[in-house]
């Protein structure tokens, strides 16, 4: 059953296959309140789990949420720790969630810094969701684009060394195929809320030719409402990726 009443507009055959979301403005939404930044962010987390829900019933193929940056460690450490806190508590819930839907998880970003616990419970949802193919659940944490792109570098430099890859071989694709996102396809739609008008280093690589949609809504607040217009707006635009279009 749909959990929401979907826009009459909205084509369905011209869905995005990839929607992209930085989720910001939860400490903002918390300060307005006069509450804690923590109290943000387990709101946002709620928010998280409803636009998967909607997403799913859209019928999206892959959905990516920028959780945690790799700048973001220099955030004061409770609000660190509580992040943690709040990722592994997710990732702990969302097999038994998704019991009911065809979800696969996939963690992108460095494992550096993550608590033991946290980088096997990732293991864990990975692999217990790996076949299931009807969407996928990307979440990167402890992310940077720029760390993205460095890491494939060295994965092709090590493979150059090894004889395994000729540098006069080396392309794009052999570029991308040592990404994080190696196996999903660039975003169609790239989404971030709160007002900020930048991707902050995120996914830079795979934004190539990403439709960008900017809402002045904190994240917390980010209704299904919010997120139909979203892809109304992505359906209104002509995609012409470096060409003339028509």
């Amino acid at each position: 059953m749909a959990l929401f009443k979907r826009h009459k507009t909205i084509d369905l055959i011209k869905i995005p296959e990839h929607v992209a979301i930085i989720v910001d403005g939860n400490g903002r939404w918390a300060e307005k309140r006069g509450l804690p930044r923590s109290a943000g962010h387990r709101e946002g987390a709620k928010t998280v789990k409803k636009t998967i829900e909607l997403a799913y019933d859209l019928g999206i193929r892959y959905l990516t949420f920028f959780a945690f940056s790799s700048e973001n460690w220099s955030r004061p450490k409770e609000e660190v720790d509580e992040l943690m806190k709040l990722y592994l508590d997710y990732l702990k819930s969302a097999e038994n969630e998704n019991s009911d839907r065809n979800v696969r998880v996939k963690i992108i970003g460095s494992r550096q810094g993550l608590t033991r616990e946290l980088i096997d419970q990732i293991d864990k949802i990975e692999k217990n969701t790996i076949n299931n193919d009807k969407m996928t659940l990307i979440i990167a944490l402890n992310y940077g684009g720029r760390q993205d792109i460095l890491q494939a570098v060295k994965k092709i430099v090590d493979d150059v060394e090894a004889g395994v890859l000729d540098k006069d071989s080396i392309t794009e694709d052999e570029v991308r195929k040592r990404l994080y996102t190696e196996d999903i396809p660039d975003p169609d739609l790239l989404i971030r809320t709160s007002g900020e008008m930048r991707i902050s280093n995120f996914l830079i690589w795979q934004c190539s030719y990403t439709e960008f949609y900017f809402s002045e809504v904190l994240w917390p607040d980010f209704k299904g409402k919010h997120f139909e217009e979203a892809i109304l707006e992505y359906q209104r635009r002509n995609r012409r990726f470096g060409s003339l279009g028509k």
